[in-house]
């Protein structure tokens, strides 16, 4: 396994072999955040695309709960790997009612943001690798991609759902941080 960031595995998948570290000396890139080549003309955002679909209500209110419904509706571009409704349905009873009150706003911020990562990153550009990549939450998230995709414990049911500023990535669960 090799931690790199989303820049480093851009630039690696699309035009040069090897990965390169990031000048911090902390061995993370990031992916190009310009890339991607997606048309934006008659897209909509991930937050419209999300809310169209019909099967990310959960996530939707909670990524209004959360306040971050301008953050997802900027300019990006983001991945992001969206739990069903089923997915926070699977969490303990309560969980999901707990974390929606407003005294849990930054435990549900961090939660939801360890679904995104910077740039769009699509399944053919994962595939055959296992790697960690850095979430817009600030920790690593293993994705290991070399039979599907699964992101931390969740796999992706749907891949590659352009958005003007991104791609969704559908998930069966709730992606819970390691540590």
């Amino acid at each position: 396994m090799r931690l790199v960031s989303l820049a480093a595995l851009t630039a690696a998948l699309i035009s040069a072999p090897a990965l390169a570290s990031d000048a911090h000396g902390t061995g993370k890139t990031k992916f190009d955040h310009h890339g991607g080549g997606h048309s934006t003309m008659t897209q909509a955002d991930i937050v419209d695309t999300a809310v169209a679909a019909g099967q990310f209500n959960t996530l939707v209110a909670a990524v209004q709960a959360a306040g971050l419904v301008d953050t997802l509706k900027g300019d990006g571009p983001f991945t992001v790997f969206a739990p069903v409704d089923a997915a926070f349905a699977a969490l303990p009873h309560g969980e999901v009612e707990r974390l929606l009150m407003p005294e849990n706003r930054h435990e549900l911020t961090d939660l939801l943001t360890y679904h995104v990562v910077s740039g769009a990153i699509t399944a053919d550009q994962l595939a055959g690798q296992i790697l960690s990549v850095e979430t817009v939450e600030g920790s690593s998230v293993l994705i290991d991609a070399t039979n599907g995709v699964r992101v931390g414990n969740a796999q992706v049911i749907q891949a590659d759902i352009e958005t003007s500023n991104g791609i969704i990535h559908v998930v069966d669960r709730v992606i819970i941080p390691t540590g």
